[in-house]
């Protein structure tokens, strides 16, 4: 079934914070849906094709809650926050691991990295996978992909037009394309940015933040590297908006606003301690948000739980085709329709090697985390991009002092508890695990069992033995004998 936009609700005032739509609202909205469902055959349609066409936005390390529509208090992103006044917030929505490449194969395939064949960082994409890209484009839409690569050589056969931007924003094309798209047929472009990911510097051409307006999330210290170091990644982020405002504005420009569906989230958590490569909602939860006008209720938010292996089957819906069995996720367009619907019960995530060993896996749902490490032993290091920051520098000096909270200890923290359990609801930075607690017994016992049902249906098994790290934990020093990096200038 192809769902065709229809009249869009009006949006909310600019002033007014995302909220759950009233009824009225909701009912308005599936008025419109069934309205204007139209059938479609899964072939082109020639000269007059009406199918919706499809973008998605790919953020690169950028934190859920560090958007405006989000809660920022103060960060500058009117183009993303536009997108919730017009579109749907998904305040529940959770990646299948924190680390970019992996994240981008879950994407594509709708699979979990383990079951995608793309587990750790900087593998590509398996030629024996199947992609939402590739069905849409045998349904003759155009396809490309533009600014950051993260998906290997193979992948580029995916679509009909690949541009590599490795470096600064990613954006520089993501215009240029839009524009000079074949004309006649649907698209989808994969507008995929560099930014927020580090390296961090002046000069990103927007106004910088001030340090004094930076309150650190109570897992960093609240001292002046800490504030320097997210006061430039804030430049980054707003960059970032800016080059997602310009493509909205082309949308508008050409009068494609109305029939298409925008998709913007983060590929993982911000690059800083206890974020990036974790299984805290820090890392693997992501600021979703969708926009498509007709068929979602304009400033409409969703607190019901999707998983990064719900968008392709989405997207194909969206088309007009049918996700292949392969895909290990469900269709979110029922919340697109009414946000207060829901798909799942529970969201799965895992974490692999990514500079360092790691094996873990975890099972949230809208009010409880589980995380279950497979390796103890060993201390959540952050990736070597953070680890070599003025921030993590000045978190050793104060470890070695004693002056870091408990939270703050983290990443350094050896041995690590086998179990992790939140009360996201209570906790939402998860500062306080409450695994031993007598009373969380039962909701303890549960996550187990839905862990250990998820692991045996996605053949989720441990390697027989670990991949060694690449760095060394403290100092983010090469090891000896570790070969040549196995990945670009960005990861």
């Amino acid at each position: 079934m192809l769902l065709c936009p229809a009249a869009a609700s009006p949006p909310r005032s600019s002033v007014d914070p995302p909220h759950p739509p009233t009824l009225r609202a909701v009912l308005a909205a599936l008025v419109a849906v069934v309205g204007f469902v139209t059938a479609v055959a899964a072939a082109p349609a020639g000269p007059a094709d009406r199918r919706p066409n499809v973008i998605l936005f790919i953020a690169d390390d950028v934190g859920w809650d560090d958007l405006g529509t989000f809660g920022h208090p103060f960060m500058r992103t009117p183009a993303i926050d536009r997108l919730a006044r017009e579109g749907l917030r998904f305040d529940n929505a959770i990646l299948t691991i924190s680390s970019c490449s992996p994240t981008r194969c879950s994407l594509l395939t709708g699979r979990y990295p383990h079951s995608a064949g793309s587990p750790d960082a900087h593998q590509p994409l398996a030629h024996d996978q199947v992609t939402f890209v590739d069905e849409l484009r045998k349904a003759g839409y155009y396809t490309a992909s533009v600014g950051k690569w993260h998906l290997g050589d193979d992948a580029s056969r995916r679509f009909d037009r690949v541009i590599h931007d490795n470096a600064g924003s990613g954006a520089d094309h993501w215009v240029e394309v839009l524009r000079n798209r074949p004309a006649g047929r649907p698209f989808f472009l994969w507008l995929a940015a560099n930014d927020a990911h580090r390296p961090f510097g002046p000069g990103h051409l927007v106004p910088p933040y001030n340090r004094e307006q930076i309150p650190p999330p109570p897992f960093l210290p609240d001292i002046d590297e800490t504030r320097l170091d997210l006061g430039l990644y804030y430049e980054k982020v707003t960059r970032l908006d800016a080059s997602v405002g310009r493509v909205l504005e082309a949308l508008d420009a050409a009068g494609l606003t109305r029939t298409t569906l925008v998709l913007f989230l983060s590929d993982n958590g911000r690059p800083f301690p206890r974020c990036k490569t974790t299984l805290y909602d820090s890392g693997i939860k992501t600021p979703l948000i969708a926009r498509f006008p007709g068929l979602i209720a304009a400033g409409s938010a969703a607190a019901s739980l999707v998983s990064a292996v719900d968008i392709a089957p989405t997207i194909l819906a969206i088309a007009g085709l049918k996700a292949p069995a392969a895909m290990q996720g469900v269709s979110v367009v029922p919340i697109l329709k009414d946000p207060l619907a829901a798909v799942r019960e529970y969201a799965f995530a895992e974490q692999n090697w990514h500079d360092f060993t790691a094996r873990q896996r975890c099972v949230r749902t809208t009010r409880y985390k589980y995380i279950r490490n497979f390796y103890p032993d060993l201390p959540n290091t952050p990736p070597v991009d953070a680890l070599r920051t003025l921030t993590f520098q000045a978190m050793r000096r104060r470890r070695d002092l004693g002056q870091l909270t408990p939270p703050q200890k983290n990443c350094f923290m050896r041995p690590r508890p086998a179990e992790e359990l939140y009360d996201i609801v209570k906790d939402p930075f998860e500062l306080r695990d409450i695994a031993g607690e007598p009373a969380s017994r039962p909701i303890l016992e549960t996550m187990r069992r839905e862990l250990a049902r998820w692991q045996r249906d996605t053949d989720d098994r441990g390697p027989a033995t670990r991949r060694p790290d690449e760095y060394d934990r403290e100092t983010g020093d090469r090891l000896p004998g570790a070969g040549p990096p196995r990945h670009g200038p960005v990861d």
